[in-house]
């Protein structure tokens, strides 16, 4: 369009006005692709979850949220992530995008060696329930991660329960993830308002 204005622009200069020239090929600008999330494989979803669990500024961490004031803040690209608490219960109530997975754990732990993770999860238990129904828990193994945390980054192992839903309807819906192992206990129940963003 610009292109074309100046090329009016100069036929009212000239008496003999020439044909706007046509940009080559290879200078035309592509047409913009959606920009799609990496897969979220058991390695990925554990390190962007402990990354923003780890990382939040003091006062504002995701785990220890009892209202659900902070779940919005930091969420990493492609994925909703959802928290348990460091160990009782938390009522919490967050907005939700409709076009996003969920995610998070019923019970998980980072530890310095594979073998104190499996451990944990040996002994872990859980469940998740979405809209009153029950939504099926994944085992993760021991898998070596290296996430962020306010300290920089670390290397570990992290093992666990883990939930992943696909993107909800828009409206009112209820989560409650339950875990637990050895005397650990938590439970995380999210009143989610799930809307469409413009």
């Amino acid at each position: 369009m610009l292109i074309g204005l100046i090329g009016a622009l100069l036929a009212g200069c000239s008496s003999t006005p020439e044909p706007a020239p046509t940009p080559p090929a290879n200078e035309a600008e592509p047409a913009a692709e959606p920009v799609k999330a990496e897969p979220l494989t058991a390695q990925r979803l554990q390190t962007v979850w402990w990354s923003w669990a780890s990382s939040a500024e003091p006062g504002q961490n995701p785990v220890e949220d009892p209202t659900g004031q902070y779940c919005g803040d930091s969420q990493p690209f492609g994925v909703w992530l959802i928290a348990g608490t460091p160990g009782g219960s938390a009522d919490r109530h967050c907005q939700v995008p409709a076009t996003l997975p969920l995610a998070g754990p019923a019970a998980t732990q980072v530890t310095k060696d594979a073998a104190s993770c499996t451990r944990f999860l040996t002994a872990a238990k859980g469940e998740a329930l979405l809209d009153g129904k029950p939504v099926q828990l994944e085992k993760i193994e021991p898998t070596k991660i290296t996430y962020d945390s306010e300290q920089g980054a670390k290397d570990g192992y992290s093992c666990g329960l883990w939930v992943r839903i696909d993107p909800l309807s828009p409206g009112q819906h209820s989560l409650t993830l339950r875990g637990s192992s050895g005397t650990f206990h938590n439970e995380a129940n999210y009143d989610l308002m799930v809307v469409r963003l413009p």
